[in-house]
């Protein structure tokens, strides 16, 4: 993921009419001038090609100009960071992390953006709307600080032949939540009884790196009925006795499921691309990953065999037999405020989220990043043609999702910053503290936490 860690860039960070998907793309009524633009790059060389296009399809519609800067990942937070502490900004950046949305509208940092979203609010799913409406503390108020271009969520991937290769079909995977893990214990049991002696059947991203295991924490609490651990007042309920054993259950599953020896050693010790790591190398049989980055890195390489043998599976029902929501995260444009053209970043915005120019663009990337309208995906065939997309799209954009809970009150970004859930899980896993008692350390600095980031109930 690179040397610089999202822990140390949130720690600075934190101190700091509706269109069809055949519609007629948008041209800019500005005066022809330039916006400095800066992208994240592509997971694969054609996520960046396309995005280019976008750019110059703009420009030849508009008269205006674009100064792009593609960046990656890492070195693109601490840009962003630098910029927005200094006051020196470009018209446009992403959410690099997702989290800034919310930090960045509490300090009123960034350009609120209704005027753009509203161009196509009738198409955007709900969540992707939550995602960007965020309180504002110098204002006193929520609006949308964000414009959504895709959706984000965590689907199962499995290699099927390590299931079969331990006697069991595809077919054989139980269909509630504790069940559907613990299948892979049993898997690997099979397996280790055999020649693979090193194989492990959970991917568990139980770390206290990278976004990751935020990510699996957040997953299995939602799951467990923890749901409403936030509310959209932004009001904290530590004090639900439903949420507070979702919380300990969420963090005795893959805590012990490691201590039992299901999750690898160096699982601990991962950053974000380790898990991806280990999949590839048939280390783990299955593993709760964000978007299909897993299946089209296989694919980019030419290794259609592989690509062909993982299954990428949605989420499991809850242990009642209930749908369990997703928990999406979406990518979205921001303008900082000090911005010097901020109508041409929000006339691009509004070119960019056409449904026909953004399903053209995310198209190219192999699908790895989802539309945030359902229209798109229910209009074009291409997203259920391949069955990793199929499945991802069934589940973070047609099925039932979440917003990010730092959406309702930014605390909870201090809460993933500080990856307090996850220390959690050391503190079961290195420390031998009960799950209860670990619990209870990490509700009293959730709500220290809370007590920073009051918001006014009307």
């Amino acid at each position: 993921m690179g040397n610089l860690s999202r822990r140390s860039v949130l720690r600075s960070s934190l101190g700091l009419a509706a269109a069809g998907t055949l519609a007629r793309p948008y041209v800019a009524k500005a005066a022809a001038t330039t916006a400095e633009v800066w992208w994240v790059q592509g997971f694969v060389p054609e996520e960046d090609v396309s995005f280019k296009k976008v750019v110059a399809d703009y420009e030849k519609a508009s008269g205006n100009k674009i100064d792009l800067s593609i960046i990656p990942f890492a070195p693109g937070r601490q840009k962003i960071v630098a910029a927005m502490t200094s006051g020196i900004v470009p018209d446009m950046f992403t959410n690099n992390p997702a989290e800034i949305t919310a930090i960045y509208a509490w300090d009123d940092k960034l350009v609120d953006v209704t005027e753009v979203v509203e161009t196509q609010k009738e198409e955007y799913t709900e969540t992707s709307l939550l995602n960007t409406y965020c309180y504002n503390n110098v204002a006193k108020k929520r609006s949308f600080y964000g414009v959504p271009y895709t959706t984000a969520t965590l689907p199962n991937h499995v290699w099927r032949p390590l299931v079969e290769k331990a006697g069991y079909k595809m077919e054989d995977i139980p269909k509630t939540w504790d069940a559907y893990y613990d299948f892979f214990k049993e898997v690997q049991k099979k397996l280790r009884a055999g020649a693979a002696r090193n194989v492990y059947g959970l991917g568990l991203n139980v770390t206290t790196n990278g976004n990751d295991p935020n990510n699996v924490f957040n997953y299995f609490l939602i799951a467990y009925g923890g749901q409403g651990i936030v509310t959209k007042d932004g009001k904290l309920h530590l004090d639900d006795p439903q949420v507070r054993e979702a919380a300990i259950k969420a963090l005795t599953y893959p805590a012990t499921a490691y201590t039992q020896g299901f999750v690898p050693p160096g699982a601990i010790n991962w950053n974000d691309a380790d898990d991806n790591n280990a999949f590839h190398a048939k280390q783990i049989v299955m593993d709760l990953d964000g978007t299909i980055s897993t299946e089209v890195a296989v694919l980019s390489q030419g290794k259609k065999d592989d690509y062909d043998d993982i299954a990428t599976m949605g989420l499991a029902l809850s242990n009642d037999g209930k749908p369990v929501p997703a928990q999406a995260n979406s990518a979205t444009g921001l303008i900082p405020k000090g911005a010097k053209n901020v109508e041409v970043a929000r006339e691009f915005l509004k070119y960019f989220i056409q449904p026909k120019v953004n399903n053209e663009w995310l198209k190219t990337g192999l699908g790895r990043n989802i539309p945030c309208m359902p229209s798109v995906v229910k209009s074009d065939p291409w997203w259920f043609d391949d069955p990793h997309r199929d499945a991802y799209v069934k589940q973070g954009v047609l099925g039932p999702t979440v917003p990010a809970f730092w959406v309702y009150n930014p605390a909870y970004a201090q809460v993933q910053n500080e990856h307090v859930w996850s220390v959690g899980w050391v503190d079961i896993m290195k420390e031998g503290m009960a799950p209860q008692a670990a619990a209870e350390k990490a509700f009293k600095r959730i709500e220290e936490i809370f007590a920073k980031y009051p918001i006014p109930q009307a």
